[in-house]
């Protein structure tokens, strides 16, 4: 079994997108009041850290799909697109058709701002949440390459 908490992720507090927050409903994920990342000009190539902390999958009906996304609209007013995404959930829910429910733990996901010849200045996350009673808790931050 891979220890993934035991890798190392550069860590900067200015690329945090949520911290240990629960959520319930669709939204942009925030930490601080802040749901925009600037990752500024150039490609940026990364790794989007997970810790889960709780999921609900109790009915067998809920699904979590984060969804990082890109935009050179400061306010993610237009020009949005998406750059990564993640599932989380019951099995039956999932993506794919794997066969195993999201657990409690640390997941990684790559990403880049670069997309169809396109960089992307800023960066958000995203959760779109479905079921019966959705309730996920998460911490989530961009590991950029040096």
């Amino acid at each position: 079994m891979v220890d993934a908490a035991a890798r190392y992720y550069p860590f900067d507090a200015m690329t945090v997108f949520c911290e240990d927050e629960t959520v319930t409903a669709t939204g942009n994920l925030s930490t601080g009041g802040t749901e925009i990342l600037t990752v500024g000009d150039g490609r940026v190539d990364g790794c989007v850290v997970v810790d889960v902390t709780a999921i609900d999958i109790a009915n067998s009906d809920e699904k979590y799909d984060l969804i990082i996304q890109g935009s050179n609209s400061a306010s993610f007013a237009s020009g949005i697109q998406n750059l990564a995404s993640l599932d989380f959930g019951d099995a039956t829910q999932r993506d794919g058709g794997g066969d195993v429910d999201s657990l409690i733990g640390r997941y990684e996901m790559p990403v880049q701002n670069a997309q169809a010849g396109t960089e992307y200045k800023y960066m958000r996350a995203r959760m779109v949440v479905s079921g019966t009673s959705p309730s996920i808790t998460l911490t989530a931050h961009l590991a950029m390459k040096t």
